[in-house]
């Protein structure tokens, strides 16, 4: 692997990017701009990566390392990607080491951006961006927060965990040409609440770990993401942009917007099927007799069959989630073609939920339904695998 390293502020937390990387038994060499090594010196990298670093062309020249290293490498990242260096690399410019190794590499690249927000949101460096996804680099959306001084916005490098989850799914795929890349993605996860009162509410067990999933897989394979998050405490996926709501009012409402200009809908969330008729101004208190309070329900909307039915958007791909337990009138898989008709849209992943199985673990297994009569068996294995496999079968939907 490559590690790339511009000269930005946020160089300092490429460090603990490199050490995630070579702990995890990567092979790594860093290769910083010149300007990169006034923020972290070339010992530091050393003593880190193992290696001698360079950040011009005219070390070790007999090895050839301009051309070398970009040729040899599995994966290209660079964190941060300054809008300098964007600039240099969706114009072609070969000015250092770094720029030549990305003009040699045949692998998957991936440019963590990081800068302040005005520089960010510039039309010459989103044209430069739009350039690079278009070329096949994915470009990891900058994260929302504190930037240098008093500043705050978007614009601020990702975590390092989450850009190493990033690189090692890119590299994982081993596939240059991100399937995804110009699509818009919306991805719901979590669970909705429904108050009864300023301190309790229906709710349910959904943790949002496959809807994360789902936003991590499709921001490495290329897409812009839009995840609508309900009470959801994990965090947030590098290069995703996070809605969070607590109500199904709300994540309809903010589905239903981001869906606008969507490819796919993926609605990972569980939202509540209903809620109190009536929410308590003040805390509902216990009477002494002992009795409790009739609290009377209401039906919330049904977001994917509101979804499927409208399509905001022409040609769009809809999936549908069933947590399903099975019952005296069908199986797990009769009750899940029937919602499956009954919602009206592309595809179902059917989750056997009997024993509260999948809810905050890590693995999946899964059947995904398709409207075409369709069925793909997901085995045992993580929701990130699961989230893959269901990426396919939208890419699928999309070629035809």
């Amino acid at each position: 692997m490559v590690l790339g390293v511009a000269g930005g502020i946020a160089a300092y937390k490429a460090c603990e990017l490199l050490r995630r990387l070579t702990e995890s038994g990567h092979d790594v060499t860093v290769v910083p701009t010149a300007s990169a090594l006034e923020f972290v010196g070339a010992p530091t990298w050393a003593a880190l990566s193992g290696k001698p670093v360079a950040a011009d062309v005219w070390s070790q020249v007999h090895e050839v390392p301009h051309v070398r290293i970009g040729q040899a490498a599995d994966l290209v990242v660079v964190a941060p990607a300054t809008a300098d260096l964007l600039a240099r690399a969706a114009h072609g410019l070969a000015d250092d080491l770094l720029t030549n190794t990305l003009l040699t590499a045949r692998c998957p690249v991936v440019l963590a951006p990081a800068m302040h927000t005005e520089m960010w949101e510039h039309p010459a460096t989103r044209e430069n961006v739009a350039v690079l996804r278009r070329r096949g680099v994915v470009v990891v959306e900058p994260a929302e927060g504190r930037l240098t001084g008093k500043d705050t916005g978007k614009g601020r490098l990702p975590e390092p965990a989450e850009l190493f989850d990033v690189c090692t799914d890119v590299l994982a795929r081993g596939v240059a040409e991100p399937d995804l890349a110009g699509r818009h993605l919306v991805v719901s996860a979590g669970g909705t609440r429904e108050y009864l009162d300023p301190v309790r509410f229906l709710g349910n067990r959904s943790s949002g770990l496959q809807g994360l999933a789902l936003a991590r897989a499709a921001v490495a394979r290329g897409a812009q993401v839009t995840l609508v998050a309900a009470n959801v405490a994990l965090p947030a996926p590098a290069g995703a942009r996070v809605v969070r709501v607590e109500t199904t009012a709300e994540l309809r409402e903010q589905v239903v917007a981001a869906a606008a200009t969507a490819d796919a809908v993926v609605m990972a969330a569980a939202p509540a099927d209903f809620r109190p008729a009536d929410v308590s101004d003040a805390k509902i208190k216990k009477a002494d007799d002992g009795s409790a309070p009739l609290v009377e329900l209401v039906q919330n909307p049904d977001i994917l069959k509101e979804i499927s039915a409208s399509r905001p958007r022409p040609g769009a791909v809809v999936v549908g989630f069933a947590a399903e337990t099975g019952d005296a009138t069908g199986s797990v898989l009769d009750l899940a073609r029937a919602k499956l008709a009954r919602k009206g849209c592309d595809l179902l992943v059917v989750n056997d939920v009997s024993g509260g199985a999948v809810f905050g673990s890590p693995d999946n297994e899964a059947v995904i339904l398709g409207s075409d009569g369709s069925a793909v068996d997901v085995p045992a294995g993580t929701k990130l695998q699961l989230a893959h496999v269901i990426w396919d079968q939208v890419v699928s939907r999309f070629r035809g």
